[in-house]
């Protein structure tokens, strides 16, 4: 399928490994230019990434937990056409010993900073008068809750899903398309943990009985991305193997 982005930029923040790699590799092999993000401390993996997708691929930095450096991260990104909103934090606490610190900090990097994207891009996008395309990253945990110990993740998804919606609604007319994806489980560094303790307990929850690959998720990613889409907005793709049915 001709996606019809050959030549455009994109953002993929939290794409050093897991499912921003994947993401990052595919928009690639449509010929999009694309901008890797990821903390500091994986630098050399974001290096590595960019110079293996090629076609011009970038990588910049940051801690989006921080305003000021979301700001710089912006101010290095140039004119971009494309954001996808993929990095994300999914802390394990039981809302008994959660502590208001880690609440905050999960809603700061999954809610907080995917908002102060999307209002960076939308305002140039308007200021360019050019249309353009998000992709929100959100979670089967947004519809379904946490059973697990992540409350306070589902709770930044569940409101990063409410966001993506309004936001559609307020730039549709000018041309900018705000979706988002909602995975299950995958195979990524952030999930290696849990799945080696109770994959078992996983399967039993997916009718499909199997974990996904990143690559499946970032197809769906692309798809909202490209031409193809147009005429979506507001929308979330389920890619969960049947763990969530809507």
């Amino acid at each position: 399928m001709d996606y019809k982005i050959n030549g455009k930029v994109a953002l993929v923040t939290g794409a050093a490994d897991g499912c921003g790699k994947a993401i990052a590799e595919k928009l690639a092999g449509e010929g999009v230019k694309v901008i890797l993000h990821d903390l500091s401390f994986k630098e050399e993996a974001l290096k590595n990434n960019a110079a293996a997708i090629g076609n011009g691929a970038e990588y910049v930095t940051a801690d989006l937990s921080r305003t000021e450096e979301i700001e710089e991260l912006w101010k290095k990104t140039g004119d971009i056409d494309i954001l996808v909103n993929n990095a994300g934090i999914w802390p394990t606490a039981y809302v008994t010993d959660m502590t208001t610190e880690s609440f905050k900090k999960t809603l700061d990097i999954d809610l907080v900073a995917p908002f102060l994207l999307c209002k960076l891009f939308v305002n140039s996008c308007i200021q360019k008068n050019k249309k353009g395309k998000i992709v929100n990253m959100v979670s089967q945990a947004a519809f379904h809750g946490s059973t697990s110990g992540h409350a306070h993740y589902a709770a930044a998804k569940a409101g990063l899903v409410a966001f993506t919606v309004s936001l559609a609604r307020e730039v549709a007319p000018m041309g900018i398309n705000v979706n988002a994806v909602a995975p299950g489980m995958m195979r990524t560094p952030m999930n290696k943990d849990a799945l080696s303790e109770r994959e078992d307990d996983y399967l039993k929850r997916i009718p499909l009985r199997r974990i996904a690959d990143p690559s499946e998720v970032a197809a769906a990613v692309v798809f909202l991305c490209g031409a193809e889409s147009d005429y979506m907005t507001g929308a979330t793709l389920d890619v969960t193997g049947g763990m969530l049915m809507r």
